[in-house]
This record gives structure tokens, sequence and C-alpha cells, in this order.
């Protein structure tokens, strides 16, 4: 196992090098072209994968990740397309500035190096890392989960395939085949020497086991538990159709809503608001206010559905007394995710959005916006909800870090 592991490391190191952008996209452009022309052959290998995942038991919304169609094919190609139109974020000149000695220093950006990114269920994780990776110049060692086998090790090795074709080493993308548990831990606690930085893909569990044995730098989130808030200045028309798509668009995702809070002032709405959601099959767990306004059926919520990242069709709804109060509940309940505010007062909504801890506040749009295909990055990595950066979605010109260029002319210090 161990020797395995070492192995790809080793192989990683001994790919890495820097790469003409013009090749980098030319093997971006084979790797979209082979995942078109072999759309039967991936979606075959994709319900193996189904299939599989519902014998051992796997929860639906896990399934729903996992399960690849048509239109979620054309996505992932919509994302490679989309990066190979991004400019190239290694080798740029970041800033540079002339000190009093004469002294010239540039600060420039650098790739990361070997990038190990661990998985569940989601394979066009495979084609975006292994995309905005390649891209950015960074090596990656993929861990998918045993449930999305089949669908990750197809798509990755059309990305070798395009590697090779352009003579760049395949091992800049490298697939653990091996579905040994035991090398999560091994590849977290013995390989710091190969992997420079860890990225888990998952759920709480993973995230929280890859954060707490990992001995590199972790980049992602624990949970995604989003919040909208409606504020007594909101339009009404806007909030139904905003909380309806934030909560109901994709249950599934790290950017659904989980919490919706509502201002005291909009408690005359609230059947409104609320009966969008269940018309759409949504669970209400409310507040004591919530549960004597609502007519619709209520199930009581606790502290515990506070902080509890639902990723199904349930939604905790709280009533508030002012946006402090909505503040102070999201800044203890949330994640550091993403929250919104709705609102017509842009006071207000700035206040919102200086005052609450989240990678991303928005006003006056859906949570599930937290994505980096829709900030233009071309997909991303995951979010990340870290203080230190990167931070939100992490995309191709998150993947970089810098060096210090300094350029003299003899000068030595006194």
């Amino acid at each position: 196992m161990s020797k395995y592991l070492i192995k790809l490391g080793q192989n990683s190191k001994k790919a890495h090098e820097i790469i003409d952008t013009k090749i980098k996209n030319n093997v971006l452009k084979s790797f979209a072209k082979l995942i078109f022309k072999n759309k039967n052959k991936i979606l075959l290998e994709n319900l193996k994968d189904i299939r599989f995942a519902k014998k051992k038991g796997l929860k639906e919304n896990l399934v729903n990740r996992l399960e690849l169609n048509n239109e979620k094919l054309n996505s992932i190609i919509d994302a490679i397309k989309t990066v190979i139109k991004l400019k190239d974020p290694v080798n740029y000149e970041l800033s540079k500035w002339t000190r009093p000695n004469g002294l010239k220093i540039k600060k420039v950006s650098i790739p990361i190096g070997v990038i190990g990114v661990i998985y569940e269920s989601r394979p066009n994780v495979t084609a975006d890392v292994s995309t905005l990776c390649f891209k950015s110049g960074n090596c990656v060692i993929l861990r998918g989960g045993s449930e999305a086998y089949f669908t990750n090790k197809i798509l990755a090795n059309y990305f070798r395939t395009s590697l090779a074709k352009y003579k760049i080493d395949k091992n800049f993308v490298q697939f653990i085949e091996k579905k040994d548990r035991k090398l999560v831990d091994f590849m977290l606690s013995k390989m710091s020497q190969y992997i420079d930085v860890v990225i888990p893909r998952g759920g709480k569990n993973l995230v929280k086991k890859v954060q707490e044995l990992s001995n590199v730098a972790v980049i992602g989130h624990l949970e995604g538990i989003c919040h909208t808030y409606i504020d007594k200045d909101a339009n009404l028309n806007m909030a139904k159709k905003i909380v309806k798509n934030a909560k109901m668009r994709n249950t599934s995702i790290c950017g659904a809503t989980e919490t919706l809070l509502i201002h005291k002032n909009k408690l005359k709405s609230i059947n409104e608001i609320l009966e969008e959601l269940t018309k759409s099959g949504c669970k209400i767990y409310g507040d004591k206010t919530i549960k004597k306004n609502f007519s619709g059926k209520t199930l009581i919520a606790n502290n515990k559905t506070w902080s509890t990242e639902h990723l199904s069709s349930k939604i905790s709804v709280k009533v508030v007394q002012n946006i402090l109060e909505a503040i102070g509940h999201i800044n203890k309940y949330g994640t550091m995710h993403t929250d919104a505010i709705i609102t017509n007062n842009n006071r207000t909504a700035k206040y919102f959005i200086k005052s609450v801890n989240s990678s991303i506040a928005i006003q006056n749009s859906s949570t599930q916006f937290a994505d980096g295909g829709e900030f233009g990055f071309g997909g991303e990595v995951g979010i990340s909800t870290n203080k230190l950066p990167p931070r939100g979605p992490v995309g191709l010109n998150q993947l970089v870090s810098y060096k210090y260029e300094i350029y003299g002319s003899g000068q030595i210090r006194k």
C-alpha cells in the first residue's frame, strides 16, 4: 500500500514541469473531444456505479450526485471549454516596484505543485479538478469514492490519453485505482514529501477526517449551512422566487439554503412564502412563531435543527426581530459558506454583507450561485470556508501561489 502511493507521489514530482499555455489548451480541447465522442461509454461505466451505489444502500441525494446523463456531460464539456478561454494564471505579474536602492521586485504567480484531491460521489469532480489543476500548472492525485469508481477511472484515463497525445507526462494526472480505505490515511499522514495541498470534496465526516489527519495544508469546507434572510424591506414576489430556488433547485449541493430567517414585519406574508416551498415537496421545520402562524404542516425546530445541513427537501425557518438577530443567528449556526439577504434597502444589505462571517455574502439572489462555474471560474475544485486564502469558490486563479523575483545591479545590504 505505502509503496503504491509513494510511487504515485514520485511520479507526480517527476512529471511536474512548466508547460506552454497553447499546449495546455490543446490538451484540454482533446479531453473535451474525448468526452463528447465517448458519451455512451462513460454513461455505461456510470451505470455500473449507480447499480453498485443502490446495492450498497447509498442515500438518494448521494446517488443523485453520482448519476451522469447527457446534459451533465455537456456541462462538463462546457466547463472545460470555459477554462480553455481563461487566462493562464501561471507566471502572471501580480505587482512590481523599485526600491530606493534600485532593487527591482516582482511578485509572480507560480503553481502550487502537487495537489491531492479526496472526494465522494460526484464524478464531474474528476473532470473539473483535472482541468483546473492542469491549466494552473499543478499535478493532481485523485482519490474518488468507491461508489464512483468506474466513472472516475474512465474520465481520468481520457485525460491521461490527452496528455500523452501532446507528449506531456501522463502522470500529471493520476487516479488511485486501489479501493483500500487505509490509503486515505496514509495519503494524509505520510505523503507530505510529495503532496503540497489536500482538497476534500464530500460529506462532513470525510472533510473532518481530512482536516484532522492531514499534515499538509487543507483547502475545503466542513458543511454548507447556508441562510437566506428576508428583510422587512424585501419585495415579496422576489423573496418567494429566490427562496424557492435557493432551497429546491438542487437540494443536495452545499450552496442550498438550509435555514430561512424572516423579519417579524413579514410575518403576515408567511403563508405565501412557505406555500411556495411546500408545494414543491419541502418539509418545514419552524420555531414557535412559525408553528403558530403558518397554516401548513410544521415540524418543530430546535438547536439541532439550526445546526443541520439537510441536503434534502427540508428547511429550517425562524422569525427574527431585526437584522441584528439575523446576523447573530447566522454567525452562531452558520459555517461561513454562503448567506443571502433579500431587501430593497441597500444600506441594510451592505451592513448585512459586511457583518456576516460568510465566504460568500449575497443581496437579492439565490445562495445556489455559490459555485465556481457561476462565478466565471470554469468550475471549481471546491469551496473554501477557511479564513486564510483561498476563500470561497476555488477556481483557476486560486490554485496558484507566488514568489518574489528580485533583480539587482550589485547592491549589498549595509
